[in-house]
């Protein structure tokens, strides 16, 4: 396994735009962006988190 695959990247709410959560993502494994469902505490509800840099 090649050293550098797995990066840190943070999601980002897509209601309020703050950036809630961190997370490890393999860059080889899934290339393109995540977004998952996860609970704001601004929003106070669950919406789609989207990944940013």
């Amino acid at each position: 396994m090649a050293a550098g695959t797995r990066t840190i990247v943070s999601l980002e709410c897509q209601g309020c735009k703050r950036r809630n959560y961190s997370t490890v993502k393999n860059k080889r494994n899934t290339p393109e962006k995540l977004v998952l469902k996860k609970y704001c505490r601004f929003c106070r509800a669950h919406t789609e988190h989207k990944e940013t840099k």
